[in-house]
This record gives structure tokens, C-alpha cells and sequence, in this order.
């Protein structure tokens, strides 16, 4: 398949989707308003990357109720995006020093709350250790390692440097007006395997959240950031 094709295949696979959500631009900002609002977004990859939807919320407003959701609808594996300047206030290392993944994703060692949890893997002791990291006066002293949330360091420039979901959960949380740092993960099916555009549409509608595309904020960043 060349380039040219390629394109239009994800033109048409985005726009038979998504046309209902709005317009590129539209999408993006209905996205930001509901971060402003505590609420959550679904965020789609091209087709010919992940092919996956995560969901995302900002780190500084994430309830309980909402982690509870991700975990029970998602793979499991709920990672806090952050930048590395975060990471590095927090002293975390990369988990690897070569690494050999297909998309580079950027994992560092995972992290636990220092205080306030018990085994930390239930909802709330995960929003616990969120807000640990996230924190103003957060220090690498408040946080156990292992543990049952996974940083992810988002790339300088965001988006527009790499089409990654670890880069679009920062630029939007951002774009609401919230701290660079967002939880995401990556929703699946009922059987366990990953959830594809269309199941990633019908969640979006069964609880109410707005879809946008990484093509989409590439698109609204270039134009207005």
C-alpha cells in the first residue's frame, strides 16, 4: 500500500467514525471542555500505528469513580503521561536503557503513593498515588517503587514532534488549562482484545464522552499552537 492510498484509507476510516463528533477542530475543542469540565476524552491513533483508543483524564482531577471505570473497561495498565522534567523531579529512570519497543514508548520505573495505600492497585489508591506524583510539592520521597501505576515521558513538543497517545493526553490536558499531566489507558473488549475504532465509538457514546484523533490535534496545533 502505498503513501497516497494509505492516506485515503485514514481518511476514510477517521471521517466514517468520527463525522458525527464534528470537524477536526471541533472535535479538539470539545475535548478541551470536557477536561475543563472533570470529564474524560477518547483519543484514536492512526490505524496504521496502535490502531487503539485510550482513554484519558486530566491527573489533577481523576475521582475514584472515574479510575474505577478506566480499570474495568480498559487493559489494566494505567499509566500517568508526564514531561520529562516531571519524571525527573520524582528521580525516575527509564524502566529500560535500550529501548527496543516498536512505538519507543517511553516507560520509567512504576510507582506506588509513599502513604495513604494499601496494596495500591485498587481505584483509589491509584487516584492516591496520581495525585502523589502530580502533587506541587511532589518529592521522589513520596512515591514506593514498584507499584501499580506506569509514568510515561511525553516528548518535547508534544504531538507535533510524536503522534503518540502519551504525547495527546499532555497536549490536551494542557490545552484545558491543567498541569502537563494526564492518565491514560487503553480501552478493550469484553473478550480482551483491544478495542478498535468502532467499539471505541460506542463506549464514547455509552458514557458520554467526546472522540478526537491524534490527526485531529496535530491538525488543531498547527493551526492555533
Amino acid at each position: 500500500m502505498n503513501q497516497q492510498t494509505k492516506n485515503v484509507h485514514k481518511t476514510i476510516y477517521n471521517s466514517f467514525n468520527l463525522s458525527e463528533f464534528g470537524t477536526p477542530i471541533e472535535r479538539v475543542e470539545k475535548a478541551i471542555v470536557a477536561l475543563k469540565n472533570g470529564s474524560g476524552v477518547l483519543v484514536l491513533d492512526d490505524e496504521d500505528r496502535e490502531n487503539e483508543g485510550d482513554v484519558i483524564w486530566a491527573a489533577e482531577t481523576i475521582t475514584p469513580e472515574q479510575m474505577a471505570l478506566t480499570i474495568r473497561h480498559g487493559s489494566g495498565i494505567v499509566c500517568l503521561c508526564m514531561p520529562k522534567a516531571y519524571c525527573d523531579k520524582l528521580e525516575l529512570p527509564m524502566m529500560v536503557a535500550n529501548n527496543t519497543s516498536k512505538n519507543h514508548t517511553a516507560f520509567t520505573i512504576s510507582i506506588e503513593a509513599a502513604k495513604g495505600v494499601t496494596t495500591g492497585v485498587s481505584a483509589s489508591d491509584r487516584v492516591t498515588t496520581v495525585k502523589a506524583a502530580v502533587a506541587d510539592n511532589a518529592k521522589p520521597s513520596d512515591l514506593n517503587h514498584p507499584g501499580h501505576v506506569f509514568p510515561l515521558v511525553a516528548k518535547e513538543g508534544g504531538v507535533l514532534t510524536r503522534r503518540g497517545h502519551t504525547e495527546a493526553s499532555v497536549d490536551l490536558v494542557t490545552l484545558a488549562g491543567y498541569k502537563p499531566a494526564a492518565v491514560i489507558c487503553e480501552i478493550t473488549n469484553v473478550d480482551g482484545s483491544m478495542a478498535r475504532a468502532p467499539q471505541v465509538v460506542a463506549f464514547a457514546k455509552q458514557f458520554n464522552l467526546p472522540v478526537v484523533t491524534i490527526e485531529d490535534l496535530v491538525e488543531y496545533r498547527q493551526q492555533f499552537c
